[in-house]
């Protein structure tokens, strides 16, 4: 039997890794040393101390996030009794290492699912609608996502509006997921994953798609996205009552509803008839949102520039449609600085926190993430007493 390695053996190699566990994958989430990513540690003697040099290799060969990855790794190891300096050599993941993560992260080297479509799934699935563009559902969206993350949940956004999306730039997101083999691992902003078609085509190209093409990439945005585990996942929706709508109750039978709406009054009549849409799905109508409610004066009134009403109206017309309660979740009045949060990509409730807007904004969020989610489709692990 051969010798055993004195290098394998030092402790500042067991330290070295002690310490690289504590250093996490910056879109995964996990340690570095549980992906399979750190290839080698090895020691080279100078004066006073050691030199580390860490193999890490990455998931693609075009790795975003590889001067983080550098960053973290350094700083994790330089700190060490005896290290007199670190050099992190670059590597790419193999075929057969890339696929065993693959295998680690989803549980399974079966074809990919939708997790959220599982009886014992615990993230809850929100999909916020609108009867009509322009009310403001991108920038409620944004900020709920950025609010709940902020409290704490683990948080994901799908922007469902392929031919008008636009959360990519009200979170600030300005890359492209990250592909391993045919998994998707989703950029974060602000402590929430995203995904969206924006991130897939030039700036500027209309994504000119039928159907068929929507619900397929609904489908794989749920499926081959690593979201791993969600307390709520949140989709931004088209306006209107379309493919969509149709293909979201499809993939994802226990998602819920939150409709936006305005004060005004057509804008009330259409949405209306998107959140009845829900009747006919056997989803749930779990509120109502009325953007734009007021614009606050200098001396302390509000200017009702959209009517007044309208959302309560909402409300109150689905709760007659679906039989159930359907609250009025907040109204969040017209805010400069609502606009310019998501035009910059730092979303109200971060930018402003104490603003009305964003207040109002924090509210809906708490109340949505304190809601029990729903039975719909779950096993309830009852055993029948025999009488």
């Amino acid at each position: 039997m051969p010798p055993a390695d004195p290098a394998a053996t030092d402790p500042l190699i067991d330290a070295v890794r002690t310490a690289l566990a504590g250093v996490q994958d910056p879109e995964i989430h996990r340690p570095i040393t549980d992906l399979g990513m750190v290839r080698s540690v090895d020691l080279e003697q100078r004066d006073g101390g050691a030199f580390v040099a860490v193999g890490l290799d990455l998931t693609t060969p075009g790795c975003p996030l590889k001067d983080t990855l550098t960053r973290d790794v350094t700083a994790a190891v330089a700190p060490l009794e005896g290290v007199v300096g670190v050099r992190v050599d670059l590597g790419v993941m193999s075929a057969e290492q890339r696929a065993a993560l693959r295998t680690m992260l989803r549980g399974t080297d079966a074809e990919p699912t939708i997790p959220f479509a599982q009886p014992g799934s615990l993230t809850k699935v929100i999909a916020v609608a609108s009867g009509k563009g322009g009310v403001g559902k991108s920038s409620v969206t944004a900020n709920l996502a950025v609010a709940m993350a902020a409290d704490g949940l683990r948080v994901g956004v799908v922007d469902a509006d392929i031919y008008g999306f636009s959360i990519p730039r009200m979170l600030g997101v300005d890359r492209p997921p990250t592909k391993v083999d045919d998994m998707l691992l989703p950029p974060v902003a602000h402590g929430v994953k995203v995904v969206s078609i924006g991130m897939f085509v030039p700036v500027g190209q209309p994504v000119v798609w039928r159907g068929p093409m929507l619900h397929r990439a609904l489908q794989q945005f749920l499926a081959d996205v690593f979201w791993g585990d969600l307390d709520v996942l949140l989709l931004d929706l088209p306006p209107g009552t379309g493919d969509i709508a149709i293909s979201v109750a499809q993939l994802l039978p226990g998602s819920e509803i939150v409709v936006v709406t305005t004060p005004q009054q057509a804008a009330a009549e259409v949405a209306q008839r998107a959140g009845a849409v829900a009747v006919q799905t056997r989803q749930r109508v779990v509120g109502v949102v009325e953007n734009m409610a007021w614009l606050d004066q200098p001396d302390g009134s509000r200017l009702e520039l959209f009517g007044s009403g309208g959302g309560q109206r909402v409300a109150d017309e689905l709760a007659r449609l679906t039989g159930a309660g359907v609250p009025l979740l907040g109204q969040v009045p017209l805010d400069v600085r609502l606009r310019e949060a998501g035009d910059g990509g730092t979303p109200v409730v971060l930018s402003a926190p104490d603003s009305p807007g964003a207040l109002a904004l924090q509210g809906v969020a708490r109340s949505l993430a304190a809601r029990p989610r729903n039975l719909a489709g779950r096993a309830l692990d009852l055993t029948p007493v025999a009488r």
